[in-house]
């Protein structure tokens, strides 16, 4: 009865995997779909799935299935003689929502399917160490709550039969002190690969409300793969109108100013970040910036691509930029960007996000290089 239900339950999930690929695109594209429950889960809402449930054939009998209308009141009585309280009752069916925890591992599983994404090589030896503390030694003294009785036992009867008191007829064993055998631990040093993820964001008038729903869609998205690729994962955040600072998520998504643009702000407080608490040596570094592209002058471009070749590109796995097009962005940063290092250059990803639309394609351009 139990190994039916696991499978039944295991085949059910199967379908609503297949659901959320087939509508990936929608599901990506609509962060208010997803209820977070907890830390590592979160609730997807399926309409186009109905609940599975029992049927009953016509010559069912007993309380609840005699004849009846829909809408006469379980009890004793005239129906007419109830009144009604509430709305006015509809004709028309309800819609009803059968809602599916998945796990952040399940769904980085199924957006690394989808969109075929390569799992991602660490660059060089960036791996931290851990010291884990594994109860597989023995020891001869410890407390008794780790009392190992199966060792224990052992040691008495070797005593018992060296000293020749062991009587084979009645076997009773008896341990010592000396034959007290605990469980211990032995520390293991584990190399983890870490990653940080920096990132940046124009905060200026230009960039409303849709353009920061996509950035916000997008990095949760962004979030799910790497912590799926790497053992621990830190997340900064900078935004930046002419000048840059450093914020918490919430001030993140929040944040809107009235002042012109600095980009060379934000990426000047990255390297100063990188530089103070991630070794290269150390951490896989990718730094996400996203704009509607406009920049204060050609001038500030300049040294914002100086400090992505000089500094920045030396530290990172690979330097993400996107831009959120708006009808106030004049998307001239993309250009300057692309003409410097091109569709091809390894070390930088380049993407236009026209809209929501554009964000599917926009995670695989970030994502599908594997570094």
């Amino acid at each position: 009865m139990i190994e039916g239900v696991r499978r039944d339950h295991a085949r059910f999930r199967q379908i609503v995997r297949g659901k959320i690929k087939q509508d990936l695109k929608k599901y990506i594209t609509h962060t208010e779909m997803f209820g977070r429950k907890g830390k590592n889960v979160v609730s997807i809402p399926l309409p186009q799935i109905d609940i599975p449930r029992f049927r009953y054939g016509s010559n069912q009998g007993g309380v609840g299935q005699g004849n009846g209308n829909p809408g006469d009141p379980v009890g004793q009585g005239d129906p007419g003689d109830q009144p009604g309280e509430g709305q006015q009752a509809g004709d028309k069916g309800g819609d009803h929502q059968l809602e599916v925890e998945f796990t952040l591992e399940e769904l980085a599983e199924i957006l690394g399917e989808e969109l075929a994404l390569p799992k991602i090589e660490p660059r060089g030896q960036k791996t931290l160490k851990s010291k884990v503390d594994k109860y597989t030694a023995i020891a001869s003294q410890g407390p008794n709550s780790l009392r190992h009785f199966k060792r224990t036992f052992k040691e008495a009867l070797k005593r018992q039969i060296a000293s020749g008191t062991y009587n084979a007829d009645k076997p009773i064993i008896i341990p010592i002190k000396k034959d007290l055998r605990f469980r211990s631990w032995k520390a293991d040093i584990n190399h983890e690969n870490s990653a940080v993820i920096i990132y940046m964001m124009d905060v200026s008038g230009s960039m409303g409300d849709e353009q920061k729903e996509i950035v916000r869609t997008e990095a949760f998205w962004i979030n799910t793969w790497l912590r799926s690729q790497y053992k621990g994962v830190e997340t900064r955040y900078i935004i930046h109108d002419a000048t840059a600072k450093e914020v918490d998520e919430d001030t993140f998504f929040r944040t809107r100013e009235s002042g012109g643009t600095l980009i060379s702000s934000a990426y000047k407080l990255c390297e100063q970040m990188i530089l103070q608490d991630y070794p290269p040596s150390d951490w896989n570094i990718y730094p996400f910036h996203f704009s509607d592209g406009d920049n204060w002058s050609t001038e500030d471009t300049k040294v914002c691509i100086d400090l992505m070749k000089n500094s920045l590109l030396k530290k990172c796995n690979v330097f993400c930029y996107g831009q959120v097009d708006s009808r106030y962005g004049s998307g001239q940063f993309y250009k300057d960007l692309m003409e410097v290092f091109g569709p091809d250059d390894e070390s930088v990803t380049l993407s236009r996000i026209e809209n929501k639309d554009g964000i599917l394609a926009s995670i695989k351009e970030f994502l599908g290089k594997g570094k």
